[in-house]
C-alpha cells in the first residue's frame, strides 16, 4: 500500500488544527486518503485551495478531509462493521506478532477497508517471520468467521487480495524458500502459481494446509486479545479512519491489560 502525500502542506492555518503539529496533520490527511489515486488528491487540494480563498482564509485540515468524503459514497452501516473488523484483525494480529508498526487504517473508501503496515528492519527471512505473515494475511477472514459467523469475499477475488497473497507466499515456502515439507532443499520456481496448483493435488493440499493453519493461528490470537480487538472495530467503525498514533494507543493500551 503505497501512503498518499499531501502537497501544499504549509498552507494548512496551524490556528485551525487546534495546536495539532503539521507532521501530524500530514499523517492525519495521509490515513484519510489511503485508496485514492495521485490524480484524486491533486484534485481534492485543488479545490479545498480554491473554497479558502474564496473565504479569505487559509486552507485548513477540515477543507481537504471533506473533499476526501466528499469524493466517496457513504458507507452503510453493516458494511462498516464488516470493515472495521477486518482491519482491526489484521492489526492485531501484526501487533501481537510483533511484525512492525500498524500506521493507518480505513474503511471510508467503500470499496472495502485498507491497512498499512511497517515491518521491523531487523526481521528477518526465517521460517517463524514466513508463518507468521501467513498468519497475517489470514487475520481478517479469521475476524469475520469469530465475530461474524460468517465469511466474505473480501478476502479474494484479485491478485492482490490476502487470499493471493496468502496462496503465493504459501507455495513459495513450498517451492524456492527451502521450508517445503517435501523436498525442501529442491528450487522450483513459478510462474503461475493457480497452474502449479491445479496440476498438482498434493502440493495444493500442503499449501492449503498451511493457510488453515494460519487462520487457525489467527483465531486463536484474536480470541486470547479479544477486548483490544473488538475495541479497536468499535473505534474504527466510528472514526472511520485511523492513524498510527489512534491505532497504536488502543493495541499498546491492550498489551497492558493482557500482561504482554
Amino acid at each position: 500500500m503505497t501512503e498518499p502525500q499531501i502537497s501544499n502542506a504549509p498552507e494548512l492555518s496551524a490556528a485551525a488544527q487546534e495546536g495539532s503539529s503539521a507532521d501530524t496533520i500530514l499523517r492525519r490527511l495521509a490515513t484519510r486518503a489511503m485508496g485514492l489515486t495521485g490524480a484524486d488528491i491533486e484534485r481534492i487540494v485543488r479545490e479545498a485551495r480554491l473554497k479558502a480563498r474564496r473565504g479569505k482564509r487559509a486552507i485548513r485540515y477540515e477543507d481537504i478531509e471533506e473533499g476526501i468524503r466528499g469524493h466517496r459514497p457513504p458507507v452503510p452501516n453493516n458494511l462498516r462493521w464488516h470493515y472495521a473488523f477486518h482491519e482491526a484483525g489484521h492489526a492485531v494480529v501484526h501487533h501481537a506478532l510483533d511484525l512492525g508498526p500498524v500506521r493507518g487504517l480505513n474503511i471510508d473508501t467503500g470499496e472495502g477497508g485498507y491497512n498499512l503496515v511497517g515491518f521491523h528492519v531487523w526481521a528477518t527471512d526465517t521460517r517463524d517471520w514466513y508463518e507468521n505473515m501467513l498468519t497475517m494475511l489470514m487475520a481478517g477472514r479469521a475476524a469475520e468467521q469469530l465475530v461474524l459467523k460468517r465469511v466474505s469475499s473480501g478476502s479474494g477475488g484479485v491478485d492482490d487480495s490476502d487470499l493471493a497473497r496468502a496462496t503465493r507466499l504459501a507455495l513459495d515456502m513450498e517451492r524456492v524458500l527451502g521450508f517445503g515439507s517435501e523436498h525442501p532443499l529442491l528450487y522450483r520456481p513459478h510462474r503461475d502459481p493457480g497452474a502449479v496448483l491445479d496440476r498438482d493435488a498434493e502440493l495444493a493440499a500442503r499449501v492449503h494446509g498451511r493457510l488453515e493453519a494460519a487462520l487457525d493461528r489467527a483465531v486463536a490470537i484474536l480470541r486470547r486479545r479479544r477486548p483490544t480487538f473488538h475495541a479497536l472495530a468499535k473505534a474504527l467503525f466510528d472514526a472511520q479512519a485511523m492513524d498510527e498514533k489512534a491505532v497504536m494507543q488502543i493495541l499498546t493500551d491492550g498489551d497492558l491489560t493482557s500482561g504482554r
